[in-house]
């Protein structure tokens, strides 16, 4: 039996579901418009804010800006400035931002299959 499964199940009374739980608190961390277009670009490797602006579609320079600090706090992404002029800045994924990876395939095929189930309806 997963984790999950055995918190879900540890008390002899149905788990009381808040703001606090903790699978909640992690999507609403990568359920908004950019985020998860964020991770996907960064996942091949280092971009600056010029080449994330190029490959996400829509997103403008201040939405990008407000998505990298956020997954900056979390610890998903890091940012490295040089120190040159103009100033050149990178993202990466931390260790931690690369165990998404596995997440986010795992989301891409259920996605895939159910698209592929809801068609052959």
């Amino acid at each position: 039996m997963s984790l999950f499964c055995q918190v879900m199940t540890m008390a002899d009374q149905p788990m009381l579901m808040d703001e606090t739980c903790l699978l909640h608190q992690a999507v609403m961390l990568l359920a908004d418009k950019w985020t998860l277009l964020v991770l996907l670009a960064l996942l091949p490797g280092v971009k600056r804010t010029s080449d994330l602006l190029r490959q996400i579609d829509g997103i403008s320079p201040k939405m990008l800006t407000q998505t990298l600090k956020k997954l900056e706090a979390a610890g998903i992404i890091a940012r490295q400035v040089y120190p040159m002029v103009p100033p050149k800045v990178e993202y990466r994924l931390t260790e931690t931002g690369q165990e998404l990876e596995e997440v986010l395939a795992r989301l891409y095929d259920w996605s895939v299959k159910r698209t592929q189930l809801h068609d052959a309806r």
